[in-house]
């Protein structure tokens, strides 16, 4: 992983992934999905999902690399492979969107969750250079959601207009009303965006960028 620059975010260099280093998130899934979440507190609950679906994600455009997108990956009849079974917890077999959709969003509630899941795109929220825990869920939680709406691909001004993430789109229901998601983003934005934030009132476009979030440099 690198810090690159924040029109693209957090990279991911999967082609400088070695064996060991394969073998190692394998093991790292066999040991998540070895355990009921089920018997933990829910801080200790949200970081294990999240670290899973972050996990499983990963391992797939591994073992799937190179491809251009992850929306190129599953059945040809389908956008993505967020409905195929990836793993089996508690006796449950889960896809990713299981996660994501049936359990952290609807048991957690918290609209931070949809910086903390990382879809292997660089429009999505950049992928944690750590994983959660109970004891940093929630300062990584906020920390993600300040760095994704401070970043263009989060929130922009283009030519006048405010530009968001689809991810706003996608999941209004998540972020409230328009003047709801406003002062959430300007809860979370630097002092030169939260002005311009706090006097815009015009229309709001949006826009996401689904190309892989693959470092190509040295």
């Amino acid at each position: 992983m690198r810090n690159s620059p924040d029109v693209e975010g957090r990279l991911v260099a999967y082609d400088k992934v070695t064996s060991e280093d394969r073998k190692r998130l394998t093991a790292y899934i066999e040991r998540l999905t070895s355990i009921d979440p089920r018997q933990y507190s829910r801080a200790v609950q949200m970081a294990y999902w999240i670290n899973l679906y972050n996990a499983l994600t990963v391992d797939l455009i591994l073992k799937n690399y190179p491809v251009k997108s992850i929306t190129k990956l599953g059945p040809w009849y389908s956008f993505g492979p967020w409905d195929e079974s990836l793993a089996k917890v508690a006796g449950e077999s889960l896809s990713l969107n299981d996660i994501e959709h049936r359990i952290l969003r609807p048991l957690w509630q918290d609209k931070r969750i949809h910086y903390a899941v990382n879809c292997a795109s660089k429009g999505c929220p950049d992928l944690a250079s750590e994983p959660y825990t109970a004891v940093n869920l929630e300062r990584m939680l906020s920390e993600a959601a300040q760095r994704f709406i401070n970043q263009e691909k989060g929130v922009e001004f283009v030519d006048g207009k405010l530009v968001l993430s689809r991810v706003y789109e996608w999941y209004g229901e998540d972020f409230g009303s328009k003047k709801d998601l406003m002062t959430h983003l300007k809860a979370h934005a630097n002092d030169k965006l939260k002005l311009r934030l706090e006097k815009y009132t015009g229309p709001v476009d949006y826009r996401y960028d689904w190309s892989l979030n693959v470092y190509k440099g040295r």
